[in-house]
This record gives structure tokens, C-alpha cells and sequence, in this order.
């Protein structure tokens, strides 16, 4: 009975403590809020396959049609871009999906003995969260045995050491050379954001690998345009694995850019003035650059003998100085030794060029301008650890994407590097391995079987200052293999 009575007065006293609560929140204050429930912790795991049929790890498979279920609501993301099916396929199955189940329809018909793999890493995500499966193997084999053989490597690029996930790399059975110019490769593999790769479940052989940006969904070296890279030699895969292997990626041909100067605008024909611009800042020539002019159309006629060249209020002739046209007609470069400090006239006939238009000078011009000087410029005394010329380095000073200068280390007598005059600024710094000692990068050539030059980043920026001395000490280490 005792039990009984306290738990009587145990219920009453929820009651009147609820009925408080309920006064407290509806009274005259007004100054409660009602709070919804928290949604618990956020979903970070991807989906999970449930079962499969024909279920994974199937012999003797001989069906058209696999089907996933998972245990929650799942999308697709960029299914043709990331499904990988190794052998590769003549013809992309379908895949389709809806609620919790994804649908495969193979369109191939299939090899006999033959171990098939589809790789749905980054294919399959859930619906809430956008979370995406990682490593999601579906392995299945028409004869009675599963191949087994693995292959690992790592794709960079020659020009930076850096990786591009963008890349796929290949396996060709097929030995010969045009193999990759006219057929689809036996296998492929992704790689990962550090340019790792690895092809799983191979069978017994001997293969040539390679590593492209394919192009439309074709696996072929289409193009020299096109970024590439090969290993010197066929790979065997066999029951003892082979070490991991190493690319390089290069494109042997830059694309052509239609941009800047190289772009001719529409000339405007109610201009009767020849026009231009130059690099001058502030009516000031840089001492270690030309003096430029760009046209807005191709020059038709251009006659360097009436441009001359004065110093000095007494327009005193100089000499030593050479005009350029480039092809498109539109840049013309005047190079010459400047001196320090010094003012220039440049003296322009009336009809020193005229356009396709025949427009020329109304008058004749002249150009007026200064040179800078030495103590608007920065100076430099690199000291180089570790130097071995005899893999040919050359230190590549670059801003932003355009390259300064290149200096070849390997003709230095010791070690250290003097730079007179630089433009004060922040630089980005590199070591070509210039195997072929021509000062600049070669790219490689599949045709001559000849592997591209490989450029590392250095670690450090040169910062130049007006009228002051840099003295950095600089470690290199040896190209990589």
C-alpha cells in the first residue's frame, strides 16, 4: 500500500509541476518562447549497399542487369564521368536510379573467363547530404576464378611536379605504338588529388601505360595539344607486383590563344590617323625591356629608316638600335642597349607606316621619354647549396604566369649567381633539369620516345626592393625520379 500511495503522490506532483509550466508559459508575461527540437547530429556517412543481385563476388555472371539497394535515398552524381568499368567497355552502361535502389544495364556482350570491376567512387551519393560513397567496388567474374594482379603509380605534371586529377590513365594489352592513337586501352584508372593511381583485379600480362585528358570521352592521343604522358617501357603484371611507376604529363604543342595583341580588333574606318600604343609608364622606358608599339590593325607598309633615334636636347643621332614586326603586323619592337637616366626622341616620319586602310601619321611625331634608373632597380647575390651542374640547372624567375627570365646554374664558376638589375617586385622561383642545355623547356615526344624535361618549384620568393642587394642562400636537390 505504501508503494502505491507514493506513486499516487508522485503523479500528482507531475501534474500540478505540467499545469505550472503551462500557466507560466500562457500568463499575462508573454516572455516565453516555444524552442523546436534539435534534428540531432548532422549525417556525415555515405551510403551503404544493403544487397546486390546478382550478389557481389558472383562467378560464372551472366546477367545484363545488376540492381543496388541501399539502406537510405540516393543520386547520382556525374555517372558518366566517374562510373569506371574496367575491362573497358565498347558501349557506357545505363545507369539509372530511383528511391533507394541504382540500376546498372551492361549493353556489352561479355568475355569469357573474364573478371569485370565497376568502381562507383564518387557515383553514388545520399539525397540529404550530398555524401559520397568512397571506394564502392562491384567485382563479378564470367569463368570460375577472380584476377587478382594489382599496378600502382603517381601522374605529375613535368612543368610544375604538381598532380591534375583531371587525368586518366590507361593499360594497353596491345604493344605497338598506334595502339593509343586508335583504340579504347584495356583499363583505366581515376586518379586521386594527390596523382596517385591503382588498378586493381588485372589479369596476367604484359601492358603499356600511359596517362591523357580525355578528350569527349574518347581514351586516345589525339592530339599534340593534347596533355600526355608514357612509360618507356611495357609493364609486366605478373604474380610478383611491379614497383610503383612514375609519369610525367606534357602537352608537346601549346594551344593557340586568340587573345590581346594577338587579336585584331575591327578598325574603325572613320579614323583617317594611324594610331598606336606603348609600353612606356609614366613617359618612362624600363631599362631591361624594348620599346614596344601596338597597332590596332596590321601595318601594310612600315619603313624603319624614318624612325630615328636622338638623345639629349641637342638630338644627337644614336645607333645600335633594330626595329622587329612580328607576324600578325601588329607589334612592332624597337631593341636596344639603353643607358641609365637618359632622354630619348624618337622621331617618326609622316609616312613612316600605314595600315591596311592607308592611314598614316597626319604630321610627323615625336616621341619623347626618359630612361630609369639603376637605382629604381633591385640587385641580387644568390648563393646555391647542393649545386650539381651536371644535371643542367637553370633557375626560372617568373611573375604570376609569365617567365622573366631563365639562368643556366650549370655555367656558373662556383656557386653563386649575380643579377645586376631586376624590377622590384615578388617572384616565384623554379629549376628547369634542362637535359638538352637549350636554357628553356622541352616538352616530350611520344613519336621519339623521348620524356619531357621536368621543372621543380622552389620553396621560396625572391622579393626585389628599389636600390637594394637580396643575398638569399638557396638549397636545391636533385631532380626526381
Amino acid at each position: 500500500m505504501f508503494a502505491i500511495h507514493m506513486q499516487v503522490k508522485s503523479l500528482a506532483g507531475l501534474f500540478f509541476a505540467a499545469a505550472a509550466v503551462i500557466l507560466l508559459i500562457y500568463s499575462g508575461g508573454g516572455c516565453a518562447n516555444v524552442i523546436a527540437p534539435s534534428g540531432g547530429p548532422r549525417d556525415s556517412l555515405p551510403p551503404q549497399i544493403v544487397r546486390a543481385d546478382p550478389p557481389n563476388e558472383t562467378k560464372h555472371f551472366d546477367r545484363q542487369k545488376i540492381t543496388f539497394y541501399f539502406n537510405e535515398y540516393v543520386d547520382l552524381n556525374d555517372v558518366y564521368q566517374n562510373l569506371v568499368v574496367s575491362p573497358l567497355p565498347k558501349n557506357i552502361p545505363q545507369v539509372d536510379r530511383k528511391l533507394k535502389t541504382v540500376t546498372v544495364r551492361l549493353k556489352d556482350s561479355l568475355k569469357e573467363n573474364t573478371t569485370y570491376v565497376l568502381n562507383f567512387t564518387n557515383v553514388i551519393k545520399d539525397i540529404t547530404e550530398g555524401n559520397k560513397a568512397k571506394d564502392m567496388l562491384y567485382v563479378v567474374s564470367t569463368g570460375d576464378y577472380f584476377d587478382s594482379l594489382q599496378l600502382s603509380g603517381n601522374v605529375k605534371m613535368a612543368q610544375t611536379v604538381k598532380p591534375d586529377s583531371t587525368l586518366t590513365v590507361m593499360l594497353h594489352s596491345n604493344l605497338e605504338d598506334s595502339a593509343v592513337f586508335k583504340q579504347n586501352p584495356d583499363y583505366i584508372a581515376k586518379l586521386d588529388s594527390s596523382g596517385n593511381f591503382l588498378f586493381r583485379y588485372l589479369r596476367p600480362g604484359t601492358y603499356r601505360l600511359y596517362a591523357l585528358k580525355s578528350e569527349g570521352g574518347m581514351y586516345m592521343y589525339t592530339s599534340k595539344q593534347q596533355v600526355f604522358a608514357f612509360a618507356d617501357s611495357a609493364i609486366v603484371v605478373g604474380t610478383v607486383p611491379p614497383p610503383p611507376v612514375r609519369l610525367y604529363a606534357y602537352a608537346e604543342e601549346e594551344a593557340e590563344k586568340q587573345a590581346g595583341a594577338g587579336t585584331e580588333t575591327e578598325p574603325d574606318k572613320k579614323e583617317k590617323r594611324l594610331k598606336f600604343q606603348t609600353n612606356l609608364q609614366a613617359q618612362q622606358q624600363d631599362l631591361l625591356a624594348p620599346l614596344q608599339f601596338v597597332f590596332p590593325s596590321a601595318l601594310k607598309d612600315f619603313a624603319p629608316e624614318k624612325m630615328v633615334l636622338t638623345t639629349d636636347s641637342t638630338y644627337t643621332p644614336v645607333t645600335g638600335y633594330k626595329f622587329t614586326l612580328d607576324s600578325t603586323r601588329r607589334i612592332l619592337t624597337m631593341n636596344i642597349q639603353w643607358k641609365e637616366g637618359t632622354p630619348y626622341n624618337l622621331i617618326l616620319s609622316k609616312d613612316f607606316a600605314s595600315d591596311s586602310l592607308d592611314r598614316g601619321l597626319l604630321k610627323p611625331d615625336t616621341l619623347k621619354f626618359i630612361t630609369r634608373s639603376r637605382k629604381d632597380y633591385g640587385q641580387a647575390r644568390i648563393t646555391f647549396n647542393n649545386l650539381d651542374t651536371s644535371v643542367h640547372p637553370v633557375l626560372l624567375v617568373s611573375q604570376g604566369s609569365t617567365l622573366k627570365n631563365a639562368f643556366p646554374l650549370y655555367t656558373l664558376n662556383g656557386n653563386i649567381l649575380e643579377i645586376d638589375l631586376y624590377t622590384p617586385g615578388d617572384y616565384d622561383l623554379q629549376v628547369l633539369f634542362d637535359k638538352n642545355r637549350n636554357g628553356k623547356w622541352d616538352p616530350g615526344s611520344f613519336d621519339k620516345h623521348i620524356q619531357p624535361e621536368i621543372i621543380v618549384p622552389l620553396d621560396r620568393k625572391l622579393n626585389f626592393k628599389a636600390n637594394w642587394l637580396l643575398e638569399p642562400e638557396i638549397n636545391l636537390k636533385p631532380p626526381p625520379k
